[in-house]
């Protein structure tokens, strides 16, 4: 493989990469279609390369279709971004959790992600060679490991 063809397969899975996280850590409607944009164009190059590496005419077959899926994403998408920023005034991900039917439930919160106001509190681990501080374990009563069942039911 030629330099030429590693240089734009880096820049292809560049630009996948970074419309990736663009898309999953931005709010807003835009930079969102934006950055699905972006994905949608690195495997297009990628797709390129490997046709011209191989010599064959398949992957620029199939970024003709890729380009024509990103127009009609990017008509689309903007089209219903004017139409919602025109009823609610904002582009915040957020405020287009209520726009739904009056029948359907609430979005689900997820429990395991802290908000900004509740600081994280992380657990303190025992240093290395110390043992354990037992009040630090549920209320339950321990059990000893080493003592030997009790036989015939006693108690």
């Amino acid at each position: 493989m030629s330099p030429d063809y590693e240089r734009f397969l880096v820049v292809g899975a560049a630009l996948f990469a970074l419309g990736a996280i663009g898309f999953l850590s931005r709010r807003n409607l835009i930079l969102m279609v934006l950055s699905a944009e972006m994905m949608l164009h690195g495997v297009g190059l990628s797709l390129v390369t490997f046709s011209r590496l191989h010599q064959s005419l398949e992957g620029q077959a199939f970024t003709v279709f890729v380009l024509t899926v990103a127009a009609c994403e990017a008509g689309l998408a903007l089209s219903l971004i004017l139409l919602l920023y025109q009823s609610k005034k904002s582009l915040d991900i957020n405020v287009w959790t209520e726009a739904r039917e009056a029948d359907l439930p609430p979005p689900v919160e997820v429990s395991g992600v802290p908000s900004k106001d509740e600081p994280q509190v992380f657990p303190k681990l025992t240093p290395a060679g110390l043992p354990p501080d037992p009040s630090r374990f549920s209320s339950q009563p321990t059990r000893d490991i080493n003592a030997s069942p009790k036989k015939g039911g006693q108690s």
